[in-house]
């Protein structure tokens, strides 16, 4: 089969070939490319909650490209506002200056945000918008006569991103190692994985017990450390590293209380969350805390266009209102007319179609379909929330006892991960923490896709056991 693009058409071999000469791939190991396999997946095509290889097979898009797709392949609509952007005004910066789709968009991000959180200073990804808010951490404590509040809090095997300053947030120290010394400052809490309660040595009795020992750590930390030293708390409303860990009841509430006690800035980082995964534009909105800065990027623009954003509270901005000062920070592509041209009409589809609605609605039977795999004895736990949930998988379900490295290399790698593709379903198989299978398909599909990726991890993971 060949595969043709607007300018070449190609053959698989040669696409193949190409890639291994040329294409340095994020995240993975160069090596698929390089000893003689089969290569690396080529993916040519989206519709919906679909996507199609270079040879022609179907997939269900079971993680929505990588937490992006929201609003589902192939909206010829968000593609028709794009190429209308670009004609008009392909690009210009809003360095000093101003254009209006970046205008339109910060008003109606402001208008979704809480409280007043209504300035927004745009990136073009989620590193960049987290990169943002530890940077004016920091600048906004040493205008407030402060300058020893630099250090900055988030959670054991959270991810924050990749650039150096987000990777000081990122508490997942085998991303790390190889890049030190990042950017000093992170300190790291436990996170709220009530499955591993008693692993963290903590009560296991009831959630809200669990919740409020998982955010006292909070408090620890920072009298450990000294309030007059800490800038910020970063949190994801659900976090994602480690496989779906949502907030115990009545978490956030009392993070907010920590923060305030102390005069720490609390930092919502929603890069995954935002936009519909949990049901609602903002996260934050679903669990009932308002923070002071919240970090978005991926589903804004469904992944048709790149951007990111860090919205700030009233406070936060007070002292850039008046007078000469400047946050010497920004990006070329920051606010790209294209992208929030695309990121306003994406979020038109979302009202009109009421895909947050959707989520709320469906979420507990998702949930229920895929609790349905607990009778196999490799799942140990099924969590999550809204359409973002994670399938930890264990060698003994009595004892909770997970694989060992050895283990979870040829079981996620050597097995899982390819055994999931061939078997029609595209999702992560995660192995930073013990191994899960995550799944954050669009928000378009419903009860009968989640019937069918139940099907198939079902097929897979009995396999899977059969080989252990």
């Amino acid at each position: 089969m060949s595969t043709t693009t607007d300018r070449h058409a190609r053959t698989e071999a040669e696409l193949q070939q190409m890639a291994k000469d040329h294409l340095w791939m994020h995240f993975a190991r160069q090596s698929v490319m390089e000893e003689g396999g089969p290569g690396v997946p080529i993916i040519v095509k989206g519709e919906g909650h679909h996507i199609w290889d270079s040879k022609g097979k179907q997939y269900i898009d079971g993680l929505a490209g990588l937490f992006v797709v929201n609003a589902g392949h192939g909206r010829r609509r968000l593609a028709e506002v794009a190429a209308k952007q670009a004609e008009t005004l392909a690009f210009f910066p809003i360095w000093s200056y101003a254009h209006p789709a970046a205008i339109e968009l910060a008003d109606r991000l402001a208008e979704y945000a809480p409280g007043d959180l209504n300035h927004v200073f745009f990136s073009t990804g989620g590193g960049e918008a987290v990169e943002t808010a530890f940077k004016l951490a920091k600048y906004y404590w040493k205008l407030q006569g402060q300058p020893t509040k630099h250090k900055v809090i988030s959670r054991a095997v959270a991810y924050h991103g990749t650039p150096q300053g987000a990777l000081a947030i990122t508490g997942i120290p085998a991303m790390k190692a190889m890049f030190e010394p990042v950017t000093p400052g992170g300190f790291r809490v436990p996170n709220t994985n009530f499955y591993r309660a008693a692993d963290m040595g903590a009560p296991t009795g009831s959630l809200e017990e669990f919740g409020v020992w998982a955010a006292d750590r909070i408090e620890e930390m920072i009298q450990f450390e000294g309030p007059d030293t800490v800038a910020a708390v970063f949190l994801e409303p659900v976090q994602n590293s480690g496989g779906c860990f949502p907030p115990p009841p009545g978490y956030f509430q009392r993070v907010r209380e920590i923060c305030d006690k102390y005069d720490v800035l609390l930092v919502s980082d929603e890069v995954i969350c935002a936009f519909g995964r949990i049901g609602h534009m903002f996260a934050c909105d679903a669990y009932g805390y308002e923070p002071d800065m919240i970090t978005c990027a991926k589903g804004m623009t469904s992944g048709y266009s790149p951007i990111g954003a860090t919205i700030v509270s009233d406070k936060i901005y007070e002292p850039f209102r008046t007078g000469d000062r400047a946050f010497y920070h920004g990006y070329t592509f920051g606010g790209h007319p294209v992208s929030a041209a695309v990121a306003l009409e994406n979020l038109d589809i979302f009202e009109e179609e009421g895909l947050n609605e959707r989520v709320r609605e469906n979420s507990p039977i998702f949930r229920s379909t895929l609790e349905q795999l607990k009778d196999l004895p490799i799942v140990g736990d099924v969590r999550g929330d809204g359409y973002f949930f994670g399938i930890e998988l264990v060698k003994d379900k009595a004892t909770k006892e997970t694989f060992d490295d050895d283990e979870s290399e040829r079981l996620l790698r050597g097995f899982l991960s390819k055994a999931l593709f061939d078997a029609g379903l595209y999702c992560r198989a995660d192995d930073r923490g013990d191994p899960v299978i995550q799944l954050a398909p669009p928000l378009t599909v419903g009860p009968s896709e989640f019937t069918e990726i139940e099907q198939i991890l079902r097929s897979v993971l009995t396999e899977a056991w059969t080989r252990l």
